[in-house]
């Protein structure tokens, strides 16, 4: 009896999880070093941070590298998690590996009050202060009530938390920068409409809808 209990529950998980993974909307999905992390994001709550995301992950958003240079291609692919601390979160998305490099330019917060840092694996914007978002992101390991209205939150990992934690626990120096280095080799974005997933088509529309630029 309690065998066939545990198979109808794992059966109703299965399909749960399924379900979710089928649920229409837009994906990141962090290839990593440590394996992978899928992310819903949240365009209609953080629109402008959103787009700047994917158009920084697909090339669409040009950039600038540290020597003033336009530069085209994706920004994430090959990076590093420059800084990790356990039971608080992994941050990335630097393309100088340092913490304090970025694309060139800034852009303002979003701050939607549905959403909250109150549960583990929100994706969030990093930042040096108001309205200087640029292209690192964190991903929390717990709930970081702390973090709210001073980062905006444009995301949720719905798969690929133990990877967060994983990559959260590595050995790292007195800066918090892992020993060894954790690669986000690139992130995927994916559309889910009526069950079917593919990548976004709307090249034209990311280059056109360029994020605010605040001096």
């Amino acid at each position: 009896m309690k065998k066939i209990i545990v198979t109808i529950l794992m059966l109703i998980m299965t399909l749960c999880f399924a379900a979710e993974k089928l649920s229409q909307g837009t994906y990141a999905v962090f290839v990593t070093s440590m394996g992978n992390i899928t992310c819903a994001l949240y365009p209609d709550k953080a629109p402008i941070t959103v787009k700047n995301f994917i158009g920084l992950a697909t090339g669409a958003q040009p950039w600038m590298d540290a020597t003033g240079k336009k530069i085209d291609r994706p920004l994430y692919t090959n990076l590093i998690f420059h800084r990790v601390i356990p039971n608080f979160m992994i941050q990335g998305g630097d393309p100088s590996g340092t913490g304090r490099g970025g694309p060139g330019y800034r852009f303002q917060d979003e701050f939607d009050p549905s959403l909250k840092h109150d549960k583990a694996g929100r994706l969030s914007m990093a930042n040096s202060g108001p309205n200087t978002n640029g292209s690192q992101f964190f991903i929390t390991h717990i709930p970081t009530p702390w973090l709210d209205n001073k980062h905006t939150i444009f995301g949720q990992v719905v798969e690929g938390m133990d990877v967060v934690t994983a990559i959260g626990n590595v050995p790292r120096d007195q800066r918090d920068k892992p020993l060894k280095d954790v690669i986000l080799k690139e992130i995927i974005i994916k559309t889910i409409i009526e069950g079917k997933d593919g990548r976004p088509s709307d090249k034209l529309e990311l280059q056109q809808d360029k994020p605010v630029i605040l001096e």
